[in-house]
């Protein structure tokens, strides 16, 4: 039989086993093993030769790469005691002690490993972890089944969180109300000073006699003076402001201080200031209890006074809906001694000019550069308080109301009590009292504004304020931290906030600027234990 001849024009196909192509592809992947290990290799510098046993140990050293791998038993374990301490946590809360010792015991089993093989700075082994990791597993296996699971966990966890975050709000409520009580508190010694006050004044008929000779009636109406109002209860707080005022000056013979009080401490405040001379500076006294024009039919906060309603908003203690902030329902915001600001012109009918400070400011400088501040035409002169977004309208008024969002520009600029001056004719001419009895009466629902007489003197003083330089009134020293430049070149320093330098919660580092204005060491002073 002939043999036919093999055709070359086509490819002879020729089937290849299975197992050749397994044993090609397993030579590529050692080829490649190969390769990328020679590629790892980094060219060293030539340092002294070391055993192969130290650079096992530099090998066990690379802590990240351990933690990384996959296959990392340290990491297994690290991971384990993360979880086992959460859950540690959550059997305590459910009062199972048993297992949550039993846990922490592990725990420490586990971070004994850890620590051995730190110590001897060699990577764990599967071997000696195998028992621990094992253990652990069977532990946190029980936990899944006491429903500790992670679900379980974030619930219970959120469920905690928000339980904290309601006592931290709680414990927040009972802070503040206490710091308010703390800030309204009259302290014994000041109780002291003024009974023992009264008492010498009644009994002491040559101390009123001198006090009355003092006072030159003349001197009270003479508008070629320089006039401060104080309007106060607190003895020793009004004499620092009156000292330091009069220790300042380069002229106290022209300074009139015009003081009121209430009738309970009308008799102390007049003989406080009997029993000095205050460097020659005129003091009058005054009660407001003696003003025949403060009514209800003309005061609008005299006339809430009498509504039951606001009588349980501020003297209750509760707000009715429970979301009103304490330190808004302080009954001092209705006090007639707050609010005699607005009624300046009243006050003192034959003025034409005076500068009011409030009661918790201390005087550094001469003031009587502000009787010659041109107003331009404004009511009153006040330093700005908006270097800060907060102290803006927007802050103190509430611009959902329409009166407010219609009258008032939200971004205007804010301004404090403390120091001003007031110009009263230009007051008397504008009827500055009258716009404040406007703005009074639409707030009798306190919708307009919550806290206080500045949001008031904001809307009344509205266009009529007349910015000074900020040296004049430095404020802050109650409640925050004031620039020390700026307190050496305050002219007058103010300690607005809850501490006051009269009390054990004022701020300590201020005190000697207050505490240098009084004479610890009068009789009267250290029988009523004041140091």
């Amino acid at each position: 039989m002939r043999r036919r001849a093999p055709d070359f024009r086509r490819p002879v196909k020729r089937r290849i086993p299975n197992v050749v192509w397994i044993f090609c592809l397993i030579i590529l992947l050692i080829f490649i093993v190969i390769l990328s290990k020679e590629n790892k290799i980094e060219p060293r510098p030539t340092f002294p030769k070391r055993s192969s046993r130290h650079e096992r140990i530099m090998e066990g050293l690379n802590i990240t790469d351990e933690m990384l791998n996959a296959n990392s038993v340290t990491r297994q374990l690290t991971d384990q005691i993360s979880l086992a301490k959460a859950i540690v946590v959550i059997a305590k809360e459910s009062n199972n002690l048993q297992f949550a010792w039993e846990l922490s015991a592990q725990i420490r089993n586990s971070q004994s490993l850890l620590s051995n093989a730190a110590t001897r700075r060699t990577p764990l082994t599967t071997g000696e972890s195998e028992t621990a990791v094992r253990d652990m597993a069977l532990l946190l296996y029980q936990a899944q089944q006491l429903h500790y699971d992670c679900a379980t966990m974030i619930m219970r966890l959120k469920a905690k969180i928000q339980a904290q975050e309601e006592h931290t709000s709680a414990l927040n409520e009972k802070s503040s109300k206490y710091g308010q009580i703390a800030a309204e508190e009259v302290p014994k010694s000041l109780y002291c000073l003024g009974v023992r006050l009264t008492t010498e004044w009644f009994g002491n008929i040559d101390l009123q006699r001198n006090f009355e000779n003092k006072k030159t009636q003349v001197k009270l109406l003479d508008n070629s003076l320089y006039h401060f109002c104080v309007f106060s209860d607190n003895i020793l707080a009004t004499s620092v402001v009156v000292n330091s005022t009069a220790f300042n000056s380069k002229n106290p013979d022209m300074v009139v201080f015009h003081l009121v009080t209430d009738e309970i401490n009308y008799a102390a405040m007049n003989a406080w200031f009997a029993l000095d001379s205050f460097r020659g500076v005129t003091i009058e006294v005054q009660k407001f209890e003696d003003f025949t024009w403060l009514n209800a039919s003309y005061v609008p906060v005299l006339k809430q006074l009498q509504d039951a309603e606001t009588q349980s908003y501020y003297f209750s203690g509760s707000s009715g809906d429970g979301r009103t902030p304490i330190k808004f329902r302080n009954p001092k915001y209705l006090s007639m001694l707050n609010h005699l600001r607005f009624y300046i012109p009243e006050v003192f009918p034959a003025l034409k000019k005076v500068v009011f400070l409030d009661d918790d400011v201390v005087v550094q400088k001469d003031l009587s550069g502000l009787f010659s501040i041109d107003l331009n035409g404004n009511v009153n002169g006040a330093v700005e308080t908006c270097m800060e977004t907060f102290h803006r309208y927007h802050k103190y008024l509430n611009y959902s109301h329409p009166l407010i969002r219609e009258h008032f520009d939200p971004d205007a600029c804010g301004w404090a009590f403390g120091m001003n001056v007031f110009d009263l004719v230009e007051w008397r001419k504008r009827n500055v009292t009258g716009i404040y009895h406007y703005w009074q009466e639409k707030n009798i629902d306190r919708t307009l504004w919550k806290l206080g007489t500045l949001p008031p003197g904001l809307l009344t003083f509205y266009g009529l304020t007349e910015p000074l330089n900020p040296a004049w009134h430095v404020l802050g020293l109650g409640y925050t931290d004031v620039d020390p430049q700026l307190i050496e070149k305050g002219a007058v320093l103010h300690f607005n906030g809850n501490s006051k330098p009269w009390l054990k919660i004022g701020m300590e580092k201020y005190k000697p600027l207050w505490d240098k204005y009084i004479d610890y060491s009068h009789p009267l002073l250290q029988q009523c234990n004041f140091h």
